[in-house]
């Protein structure tokens, strides 16, 4: 078997669907029908990713999202939410709760699967290469560190490689198009507003050492690394 999902969805009929068609592409599934039983899971199972249903009897999938993000020992798991609330200030508050993705009921078992690899790939060891810097803003590809002036920074895998990527091209704008191609890989269903989701969570990490400045809106074109004065 590959990767283990963790399927959390209240409803048995959905769980067996989505268990027949992940085990199809191979993957090993765990299932937890609400928010206690997922937890016990991701510490017994450690599962590799977590389809998160927003609506459980215990507590939301969004708050159990959340909490997930803030704890240290399951901040970088990814998670795909699954909902059948398909307004874009939905998807927002989706995203902003830590999840890595978004998928609105109802949708087919192909495309899930390529969102899941698609969000697996992302969250794989970036290449190995030369240390980044910047005005004190040492990004580390080889040890998977940020550091400002040797002090750590902690941010999920996703803005690790945005950060990365802005890292070695700065002074360029890039349009959320490109960021998707670089950053999230080609053919992936992902949409644009998902990059300012990232980009204000990137912002968030580096605002505490006042670099959140380097990350640049550029009004309708996208985004720009500068880290001059």
């Amino acid at each position: 078997m590959g990767p283990k999902i963790l399927i959390v969805d209240d409803e048995r009929p959905i769980r067996d669907m989505l268990r027949f068609a992940l085990e199809r592409a191979d993957f090993d599934t765990v299932e937890a029908a609400d928010a206690q039983t997922a937890q016990t899971a991701i510490a017994d199972d450690n599962p590799n990713l977590v389809l998160l249903d927003w609506m459980l009897p215990d507590l939301s999938g969004v708050e159990l999202a959340r909490r997930l993000k803030k704890d240290d020992a399951t901040r970088d798991l990814p998670i795909i939410m699954l909902t059948a609330r398909g307004q874009e200030t939905d998807k927002i508050r989706g995203l902003d709760s830590g999840a890595d993705d978004y998928v609105t009921k109802p949708f087919s078992p192909r495309e899930l699967v390529a969102r899941i690899n698609a969000v697996l790939r992302r969250v794989s060891p970036i290449p190995e290469g030369e240390p980044l810097e910047a005005n004190g803003l040492r990004l580390d590809p080889e040890s998977h560190r940020v550091t400002s002036n040797g002090e750590a920074l902690h941010m999920g895998p996703t803005e690790f490689r945005l950060l990365q990527y802005f890292m070695g091209h700065p002074e360029r704008v890039h349009s959320r198009a490109r960021l998707l191609d670089r950053v999230w890989g080609r053919n992936v269903y992902v949409e644009e507003r998902t990059v300012d989701v990232h980009i204000r969570r990137l912002r968030k990490c580096l605002a505490p050492h006042g670099y959140d400045r380097f990350i640049q809106t550029v009004r309708g074109a996208g985004y720009r690394f500068s880290a001059g004065d």
